[in-house]
């Protein structure tokens, strides 16, 4: 889909934030060019920007050789767009798990990111090696980097069996970058691969406790922007426009239950 009609769809359904990948901003970079992105983005008031995905930027060799030219697209068009901030997570369960590096390249990644007028918000997927968002914490608390964060998304720290309530003692406020919002069900529906990428619903919509995880990282001082990643077979199978908006009203009804307020920002 031309990268025209998603920022107008985007903005039709009454967002003020905007996620794109590191293949698609390859797309944008070699057609239109970061500027002409600025440019839709600013005329649809699109406030938050979010890149993503960086992976393997601890690792060494082809794996590495492979994340830092992703990470080199994702910084150069971070600065031209202004993004709030860079997604970036960790390889698969069945990768090393080397602890060591993990400091000392952090850092080097959030002091790249600042360097570009940006920021990095890790969110450990709980089927990576980080199987709930604890170390990923304590990590940011280690480096405190101002540039390095977190990002919290409600499917994985369910999945890995965190309880909301444990997010309270586990979160550095002042590193709580970001947060992402879907549903599901309870348990796990066949492979967690599958259930990540397929199986998700709309918030109000399974059995999750959204209203109840909105409350908790607001009660941490997060207050948005709040990003709708609703990952399903049935979502794209529909429009475009019928997908952001059955997203951004599924949010609204959320927020309405916590505070009975009609629009919250969301990407």
């Amino acid at each position: 889909m031309p990268i025209e009609e998603r920022v107008a769809a985007v903005a039709s359904a009454g967002y003020t934030g905007f996620g794109i990948s590191a293949p698609d901003l390859e797309q944008v970079r070699d057609t239109i060019g970061y500027a002409g992105l600025k440019r839709l983005l600013d005329s649809a008031d699109i406030r938050d920007v979010e890149l993503e995905y960086l992976e393997n930027w601890w690792t060494a060799g082809e794996r590495r050789r492979e994340s830092d030219r992703t990470r080199a697209v994702l910084l150069e068009a971070a600065s031209a767009l202004g993004a709030r901030h860079i997604k970036v997570g960790l390889g698969d369960r069945q990768f090393q798990n080397d602890e060591t590096r993990f400091p000392a390249e952090f850092e080097r990644l959030a002091a790249d990111a600042q360097a570009h007028g940006t920021r990095v918000a890790f969110e450990p997927p709980a089927l990576s090696m980080m199987s709930t968002i604890a170390p990923a914490a304590e990590l940011v608390r280690r480096v405190a980097h101002p540039a390095g964060g977190l990002l919290v998304d409600i499917w994985h720290v369910v999945r890995s069996g965190m309880h909301f309530d444990e997010l309270r003692s586990v979160l550095p406020p002042e590193y709580l970058f970001a947060a992402e919002l879907s549903d599901g069900d309870l348990d796990v529906v066949g492979e967690l691969f599958d259930d990540t990428f397929d199986r998700r619903l709309l918030p109000g919509e399974g059995r999750f406790d959204v209203p109840a995880f909105v409350t908790t990282l607001r009660a941490l001082g997060f207050n948005g922007p709040w990003g709708l990643e609703i990952m399903s077979t049935a979502q794209r199978a529909l429009p475009v426009s019928a997908a952001v908006n059955n997203a951004i009203r599924a949010a609204e009804r959320v927020f309405g239950q916590v505070d009975g307020a009609d629009r919250n920002s969301a990407y």
